[in-house]
């Protein structure tokens, strides 16, 4: 293959002198850089042309240089090939601010091993951003508090193995610590990743118990793919999605403390605070709800600090006396 910068060079070249056709080929690039197998026909209906079109872009971007493979036949289609030197990644503008975003957040550490790699890795995305970009990954640096919520962490391999299990469709053994008990191995068609409150859950069907589960990934250790391939079965939830089954089954398992808070601001503005920290209901335009399930006070008393708004503890009597400590410590020390 020839090295990326003369690929790039020599796409540009090719670009200066179309303009349609451009785009359409960034397109293409940018949907075979996911590496899934496109059928043809899926491509062109994407790229809005016909599946000759597709193949002569095929033939133009193998030109350059991009290792495309091809299966001919009425079930045929496109992948870029598994394991080649990788291509330059195209991103459009919103995609590379979130990486950087993203990269800035594990930086900071919620996911375990990947901090030294992030800054690495912000290092080299930041550096070949245009100025316009950067200066929109700054501002958005500078003018966003984090929440540093604590909680355990997780293993960044760990994630990544189960990531690619999901979207493989790809059966997993992995051993887990559900709580007050002893580790088991579990054998899952694993669904989706869902990051809720300050923790990570995988969302799976459990092949042994003919069931749906959740686990919580740092509970779980070893998570090593079979090779045995499924089909995805639909979620018992209305909606479908899978934060919405972790909140339902988070739901019924009983906490020690259930949180009633009164804000003195609009239900956005908690939940754009909180996110999915608790259950928001608006009252009225300018007062809400906060309902939340916890079995310790300290993190979510200091969420409440941190939608900036006045409050009133409905409930428990323990987070009521837990803030007024807080607040009195803090006033005693400033």
């Amino acid at each position: 293959m020839r090295h990326s910068g003369q690929i790039l060079t020599a796409l540009h070249g090719i670009l200066d002198h179309m303009s349609n056709p451009s785009a359409r080929m960034l397109r293409l690039l940018s949907l075979l850089q996911t590496h899934r197998f496109w059928p043809g026909t899926e491509l062109a209906d994407r790229l809005e042309v016909s599946p000759r079109t597709v193949r002569r872009d095929v033939d133009r971007l193998r030109e350059l240089g991009y290792p495309v493979d091809a299966s001919r036949g009425a079930t045929g289609g496109y992948q870029l090939q598994a394991g080649a030197a990788l291509p330059p990644l195209l991103l459009d503008d919103e995609e590379a601010v979130a990486i950087a975003v993203g990269l800035r957040a594990a930086a900071a550490g919620a996911v375990g091993g990947i901090e030294e790699t992030s800054v690495r890795a912000l290092a080299k995305v930041v550096q070949v951003m245009p100025p316009r970009l950067r200066r929109r990954v700054d501002a958005l640096r500078t003018y966003t508090v984090p929440a540093m919520l604590g909680g355990p962490r997780v293993d960044a391999s760990a994630l990544t193995v189960i990531a690619l299990a999901c979207r493989d469709d790809e059966r997993l053994r992995f051993d887990y610590t559900a709580r007050d008990s002893e580790p088991a191995r579990r054998h899952v068609e694993p669904h989706r990743l869902v990051p809720l409150g300050r923790r990570w859950y995988l969302v799976a069907w459990d092949v042994e118990r003919g069931d749906w589960r959740t686990f919580r990934v740092d509970r779980l250790t070893d998570p090593v793919p079979t090779g045995a391939r499924f089909r995805q079965r639909d979620l018992p939830v209305e909606s479908g999605d899978a934060a919405d089954f972790v909140r339902a089954r988070l739901a019924q398992v009983p906490r020690r403390y259930q949180l009633d808070v009164i804000f003195k601001t609009g239900a956005a503005t908690v939940e754009a605070a909180l996110g999915n920290a608790g259950s928001v209901e608006p009252l009225d335009a300018s007062t809400c709800r906060l309902r939340m399930s916890v079995d310790e006070l300290g993190w979510p008393a200091a969420v409440l600090g941190m939608v900036g708004a006045d409050f009133e503890v409905v409930g428990p009597p323990e987070l009521r006396e837990f803030v007024r400590e807080i607040g009195t410590r803090l006033l005693a020390s400033s």
